[in-house]
């Protein structure tokens, strides 16, 4: 197919692929499904051998939003059965991402739910960020508090923070279909807040919202526009409770396009299939290992992911490995160009990654500075058939904020 020779020539040479090639992954048919992945994962061997990064989330504060982000089960007026605690201790947390280490994580996502930190709840990670490093040698360390001011970045990254994670979601024109207490360029503003302070900045997306191909290359393009490390595609989970429940919009064959579309845009980023993995992939996430160089193993934010050992089954049995914490996850080109914007913001470098906190439910200019094209009509949402697996969304009921033993 001359479309999938086009991307991948692009892909290693870290060229921008047109709007039209974007979209053209996206509309490929299940009997094309095989070739277009084959095609995305020689750019993701290319840039990222055959490494699987590792990440471990610990939610920090679950539950009590006040945002109404209609994805999230945490929000404002939820009825989502999750689990409600206040600020684990910081000994508590860093109990829990010992657990995810111990797994083979190289990565601990901290996140908390809310509009964003107060000062005191930075001086609050920061105690938290320095019990997690002080007893887990050579891991990494992202933040996810929400919405960021100024001057709360540079302290994050003082404390030793080495990632911040602040997702845009979905494409700027339909933001305020999904969410109507912040804006798609405050998240914006954050994740550059994000960056001028010299932590890897991390933002991805949430497939399976309603929206058109339109608007998953829009918000591709505009993650790959901000310069962050790392992109998180985060599915869909429909909770009961919240009011996108019932949109099950994705089939296997979708979020694979949607991961290989990410792939060709963000050739040489961390792509992280993030929420919604289990539930929507189901038994085809491996051949999603072809697309994707980073995982979250075990758990999410209020729902349970698969067992961590089959995570790391799956990976070896798909002939991957797990990324070692001795190994630099991003190609030398963007690590040097990591190190030179941090010590321009006065701070030290760091080995850049990325993390996607989200439950569902960036990436780089990477050699290219074209900017976001605009569609001239907007499609109806692609809807394509696919039964409700409520069965597979189950509530995290173990880990941080019980007494039970994490998945990890």
């Amino acid at each position: 197919m001359d479309l999938l020779n086009t991307l991948v020539d692009k892909g290693l040479r870290r060229e921008l692929p047109s709007r039209e090639e974007a979209l053209a992954v996206l509309a490929t048919s299940d009997d094309d499904l095989l070739d277009v992945v084959a095609a995305a994962g020689k750019v993701r061997r290319h840039w990222f051998g055959r490494r699987v990064k590792l990440n471990y989330l610990v939610n920090l504060k679950s539950g009590l939003c006040p945002e109404d982000c209609s994805y999230c089960s945490q929000r404002l007026g939820s009825k989502a059965e999750i689990l409600k605690y206040t600020w684990l201790k910081p000994d508590e947390a860093s109990k829990a991402a010992a657990a995810g280490v111990a797994g083979g994580a190289k990565r601990v996502c901290l996140v908390a739910s809310g509009r964003g930190p107060t000062d005191r709840d930075v001086d609050r990670v920061a105690q938290t960020i320095a019990a997690v490093k002080e007893q887990n040698e050579g891991v990494e360390v992202c933040a996810c508090l929400g919405l960021l001011s100024d001057g709360q970045a540079e302290r994050l990254r003082g404390a030793g923070a080495d990632a911040y994670n602040h997702n845009l979601n979905t494409s700027e024109a339909t933001y305020g279909d999904i969410t109507k207490t912040h804006t798609y360029a405050d998240r914006v503003d954050t994740v550059q807040k994000a960056h001028a302070a010299g932590l890897s900045a991390c933002s991805g997306l949430i497939a399976g919202m309603g929206e058109s191909d339109a608007d998953l290359v829009d918000v591709v393009y505009a993650l790959r526009e901000l310069d962050a490390d790392s992109v998180p595609v985060n599915f869909l989970i429909p909770f009961e409770g919240t009011p996108l429940a019932k949109e099950w919009n994705l089939t296997p064959q979708r979020c694979l396009r949607i991961l290989a579309m990410t792939r060709f845009v963000c050739p040489d980023i961390e792509v992280r299939i993030a929420g919604g993995r289990e539930v929507h992939l189901r038994s085809m996430q491996p051949l999603a290992l072809n697309l994707a160089n980073s995982i979250f193993l075990g758990d999410y934010l209020t729902s349970e992911g698969q067992a961590g050992q089959a995570d790391l089954d799956m990976i070896a049995d798909a002939g991957f490995e797990v990324e070692g914490t001795d190994q630099v996850t991003l190609p030398r080109h963007r690590v040097d160009a990591a190190a030179a914007a941090a010590a321009a913001a006065g701070c030290g470098s760091h080995d850049k990654g990325g993390c996607g906190t989200h439950d569902a439910g960036g990436c780089g200019p990477c050699g290219s500075s074209e900017p976001v094209a605009q569609a001239e009509t907007t499609p109806e949402p692609v809807a394509e058939a696919n039964e409700a697996r409520t069965d597979l969304v189950a509530v995290r009921r173990r880990g941080a904020g019980t007494d039970l033993a994490p998945n990890a």
